[in-house]
């Protein structure tokens, strides 16, 4: 058996890599790369469009001289064709991802808006119900404001933002939160709610809708192309699961 790869006196063969890839858990990353591969094959950078990405990414990296560029190269063990190879792949990627989803686009991003759009809100969150209650009629009753009171009630990271939050997409809150914020009119003062281990004092401060920009676009290309990826990954690997939960905490 031939050996394809030594460190230190352990010795690797060609039969032990895919083993070994697997019991580091990292044949699921071995096979997104050699999928994704696949898939920009068909999809090439002119030498204008090579130039200027690794002019970029050269920029990036606030490599400004050739000396500073042949420097950090020589660090890394890298060529400049290599770092020609990398820029150009994730150029060609984005090619891929426009190609195959773009025309979906409109229509993902109606299904998607309500997830999509950002909000502002004030926050106090606490684990003794007694304690948010008397919170809520103190605000309710116009006697303190939240950004008196989160500082020296509330536990999350809202105390240091005197109970402020956002802005911040509706999908990526709690789905308990996000529901109650998305039916909820700005300045409207909520009750404490029990929300996991939490009693929460809400307060929509003002919603920012989501708008099909440049950058909107490139999100959702994106997100399809992730779903696309776990799939094929799945299909090939079945025990990996490639779906990330994207529910955060409340706050």
């Amino acid at each position: 058996m031939s050996v394809v790869l030594q460190v230190g006196e352990q010795k690797v063969t060609a039969e032990e890599i895919v083993p070994l890839l697997a019991n580091y858990q990292l044949l699921p990353q071995l096979l997104r790369e050699m999928i994704i591969d696949q898939a920009i094959a068909p999809f090439d950078c002119t030498p204008e469009e090579a130039e200027k990405a690794c002019q970029a990414f050269y920029l990036q990296q606030s490599l400004k001289t050739d000396a500073e560029r042949q420097a950090w190269l020589r660090r890394r063990g890298m060529t400049p064709e290599q770092v020609r190879k990398l820029v150009t792949r994730a150029l060609r990627l984005e090619k891929f991802k426009q190609a195959t989803w773009e025309t979906q686009i409109d229509a993902y991003f109606e299904k998607r808006k309500p997830q999509l759009d950002r909000v502002i809100y004030s926050v106090i969150r606490t684990k003794d119900g007694g304690i948010a209650q008397e919170l809520y009629f103190r605000l309710q009753a116009g006697e303190q404001s939240f950004a008196e009171l989160a500082p020296k009630y509330s536990t999350g990271q809202e105390a240091r933002t005197k109970g402020i939050v956002g802005p911040v997409e509706l999908g990526k809150l709690h789905p308990t939160l996000a529901k109650l914020l998305s039916v909820t009119q700005p300045g409207q003062l909520l009750p404490p709610t029990p929300i996991d281990q939490w009693f929460v004092i809400l307060r929509l401060e003002k919603i920012l809708p989501a708008e099909l920009n440049d950058v909107t676009r490139w999100q959702l290309r994106h997100e399809l192309f992730l779903k696309w990826l776990g799939q094929q990954v799945a299909e090939l690997n079945p025990m990996n699961n490639c779906q990330e939960d994207e529910n955060l905490l409340p706050m």
